[in-house]
């Protein structure tokens, strides 16, 4: 049986840990587990059998960390090889009666994508095919793609495996106890996004123990109509004798994920601290249960890396500044490539309150390939609206809808039978809710009828290639009243059919009505209105336009979609006379900025802050410069991170920006003979046999704008060369990360040597696999769950020592 028809009729059980029953068996701090299938294979063989004995149907090769990073190709390829026929062999010998499979393990590359980190997205996706190509040559079921703690680089691995093989791809990340991945994504983002790529089963792993993932499984059933996956730890982790121990049995870890299958997850087992004992306690709790069937949901959805936007009750409010037509001075942007003025446009629209940015950077003088693909990756990295990708260039639109972090509109389609070839198998490969515009070879027609017709024929194409009714939003067009005065009423009635008839959603570019008339905005206010009373789904607008904004408002306040007229009132202050738009204005400077420098940090606007801050210099004490507009907007960006408000790539666009602007201060000082005081030395370093070096980049990037100076000594760090730099810079401070399991006996090493060699410093830890609890058994000083908190906790340090 393949693994595909198992899924469609079964529960499936995988399995559990891997490293900690290496460790168990003498996998020493630092080693690397994926050399085992070399150097050990009987211990990885009787492992793997003994979780197809306990009832596994799935267990998961010992390829976790198996990359390019880590490996030559030629150690890749043997581990790989290794490692599939380890798995095969337990296969053969198990006594399991039942249906069994091998998945190839992926794990995450331990990097951020850029903007936010070093790794070039095509990179990690050749990095990810690699080892897929492998696994798929050597004759694996299935692959299964897990903890992973960022939406992009969950895309480059899904989108390796789509690319590589045509064997079912399961999907699980590591979400943490505010319900969203380490870069913001909530799960309903991660199923939009996951789910238009075609993966085959979707969910949650790792981080937390099963009770902690309840509504994070909650949210992934509400949304997914695909399987859904849970894998959770055994509870959270603890220091006993130097092994790591969990807090959760295997009969409580049986009875808690029992429970959560009953409510319709399809595929269990078990992550860190789990061994066949808990599998075999879960597979006979699931012995009684039936599955679940599966539902569409019907959910018409777009995301971002953060979060997803759903189209039904509620009109969506789609920007339309970032478009060339009419704007000169965008127009001037897009020449001179003067990416600060378009991501102010981008930014100012959504101060207004717009739902997702339209996109288009089509003149035919540029290269609309480059300039769109580099338009939606920075836009991405300054604000967290879905984008919709806006053009007519199928070259342009492929190459920003791989690049884009989320489930993109489309924009768009039409019934012509060359758009819809040149469209759909985009969508279909990407994912994407199109824009299907009702028109074609003979043009739009005058009727709604008509348009309606042509509605139909797209949406039969559309289902040709596989995709849903769902991911199409109908544009019935809006045509001026000045050139035809029924033409209202014939778009008002084509969108009313189409929701009413085809159950579809529906969009209109608003504005085009009133197209030579005097005070447009009038008229443009007046027939949002009467769209919206005929179910009109979203509008691609102008949220400057005080008349749009009104009407948005109060239909919304009228029609009882606005709790206590809530956000009505909100919204009241800023409707302002109607002005006909030309441009949007410049962005007002909100009360809690000093100034247009701390904007510029805020939002993480790199070059106008390093441009600002070099016209600011000549005029002010550059220290007066750090302490009063710096450091007060990398506080008003960490307090959001801290309240959940803001979220990591903000974070990290605003320390970037920060870093812009420091680096003219310190121009500035080497110029003029002077130098910065620092607050101090940290020392800082991922631990010996872990290459997963994302959360201690983040935290150097942030202690180096609060004026620390780090001396960062990389990934896998031998506990010895960790002390020696202390002693050499007599640090006060040293951070240790960790993010595996098998690697926290190195990092309890380093701080016992540290205790011995280095009393004075004081040791703070972070990383996925540890808690207060087992960063205080393991004799660190602090614990971190975030880089914020670090931030925090070396203040502190260096105040007491200042008052001491």
């Amino acid at each position: 049986m393949q693994f595909s028809e198992f899924l469609e009729h079964n529960i499936v059980c995988l399995d559990g840990g891997m490293g900690t029953l290496l460790q168990a068996q003498g996998l020493q701090p630092g080693e690397h587990p994926e050399y085992w299938n070399l150097s050990h294979p009987e211990v990885v063989t009787a492992i793997h059998k003994a979780y197809y004995d306990a009832g596994s149907n799935v267990v998961s090769t010992n390829t976790f960390g198996a990359n390019a990073l880590k490996f030559s190709a030629d150690e890749l390829d043997a581990i790989v090889r290794a490692a599939v026929e380890n798995a095969r062999a337990a296969q053969k010998a198990s006594a399991n009666g039942g249906e069994t499979f091998v998945a190839l393990d992926i794990g995450p590359t331990g990097k951020l994508l850029k903007p936010l980190g070093d790794l070039d997205f095509e990179a990690a996706v050749e990095l990810f095919a690699q080892t897929i190509r492998l696994g798929a040559a050597y004759g694996v079921d299935l692959i299964l793609i897990e903890t992973m703690n960022d939406s992009y680089e969950t895309k480059a691995a899904l989108l390796a495996a789509k690319e590589t093989c045509t064997l079912p791809v399961l999907v699980s990340n590591a979400y943490g106890e505010d319900g969203k991945l380490m870069t913001g994504a909530t799960p309903a983002a991660m199923v939009a996004m996951l789910e238009g790529m075609g993966a085959d089963a979707i969910g949650a792993n790792c981080s937390l123990g099963p009770r902690q993932l309840r509504g994070v499984v909650g949210e992934l059933l509400e949304n997914a109509s695909v399987p859904v996956l849970l894998k959770p730890n055994a509870g959270l982790p603890r220091s006993e004798q130097g092994r790591t121990v969990f807090d959760v049995s295997p009969t409580e870890f049986a009875e808690e994920v029992a429970r959560i299958v009953a409510k319709g997850v399809r595929v269990a087992g078990g992550c860190c601290g789990t061994t066949p004992e808990y599998i075999r306690a879960l597979t006979e709790k699931l012995a009684a249960l039936a599955p679940v069937p599966l539902t569409e949901k019907n959910l018409t959805v777009v995301s971002s890396y953060s979060h997803a936007v759903k189209f039904g009750e509620k009109a969506v409010m789609i920007g339309e500044r970032i478009n060339p037509t009419g704007k000169k001075r965008f127009k001037q942007a897009l020449v001179e490539n003067d990416m600060d003025y378009i991501l102010s446009e981008g930014v100012a629209q959504q101060e207004k309150g717009v739902h997702v940015l339209d996109v288009n950077v089509g003149l035919p003088e540029i290269d609309e390939v480059k300039l769109l693909r580099e338009t939606v990756c920075e836009l991405q990295a300054v604000c967290d609206l879905p984008l919709q990708i806006d053009t007519a260039d199928p070259a342009a639109m492929e190459a920003a809808l791989r690049r884009y972090n989320g489930k993109a509109m489309v924009n768009s389609v039409n019934g012509k039978a060359e758009s819809m070839a040149a469209v759909f198998p985009l969508v279909k490969k990407y994912g994407g809710l199109v824009v299907a515009l009702t028109l074609d070879e003979n043009g739009i027609p005058a009727t709604a009828e008509g348009r309606v017709a042509v509605a139909r024929k797209i949406l039969a194409c559309a289902q040709s290639y596989g995709i849903a009714k769902k991911d199409l939003i109908f544009d019935p067009l809006a045509m001026t009243i000045s050139a035809d005065t029924s033409a209202a009423v014939t778009t008002l009635s084509a969108l009313k059919r189409i929701q009413t008839e085809l159950g579809c959603h529906t969009l209109l570019g608003v504005s085009n009505i009133s197209f030579g008339l005097p005070n447009r905005d009038a008229v443009n206010g007046t027939f949002f209105a009467l769209a919206l009373e005929n179910g009109l789904s979203a509008a691609i607008m102008n949220p400057f336009s005080a008349d749009m904004m009104k009407t948005y408002y109060t239909y919304h306040a009228l029609k009882n979609l606005d709790e206590n007229c809530a956000a009505y009132i909100a919204a009241a202050d800023s409707f302002a006379p109607t002005v006909v738009a030309t441009a949007a204005p410049a962005a007002k400077t909100p009360e809690e900025y000093r100034s247009e420098l701390q904007r510029a940090i805020v939002k993480g606007f790199q070059e106008k802050a390093g441009e600002l801050t070099a016209g600011l210099v000549q005029t002010t004490d550059p220290m007066a410069i750090v302490a009063d507009e710096i450091i007060p907007a990398l506080n008003i960006v960490g307090k959001g991170f801290e309240e959940k408000t803001v979220y990591l790539p903000q974070l990290l666009m605003s320390a970037e920006a920060a870093k812009s602007a420091f680096e003219k201060i310190k121009q500035h000082l080497v110029q003029n003979g002077e130098k910065a005081v620092g607050k101090g030395k940290f020392v800082i370093a991922t631990v010996e046999g872990d290459i997963h070096d994302i959360g201690k980049n983040i935290v150097k990037l942030l202690l180096e704008n609060y004026g620390f100076e780090v001396i960062d000594l990389g990934k896998d760090v031998a506990p010895e060369t960790v002390v020696a730099a202390v002693i050499e810079h007599r640090a006060p401070l040293v951070g240790l990360s960790a993010l595996m399991t098998t690697t926290v006996p190195a990092m309890e090493e380093t701080i016992r040597r540290l205790k011995v060699a280095a009393p004075w410093c004081k040791t703070v830890v972070g990383g996925a696999v540890l808690t207060k609890e087992y960063a205080e058994k393991i004799g660190a000083d602090a614990y971190a769950k975030d880089a914020m908190e670090t931030v925090r906790y070396a203040e502190s340090v260096l105040a007491s020592e200042n008052h001491a």
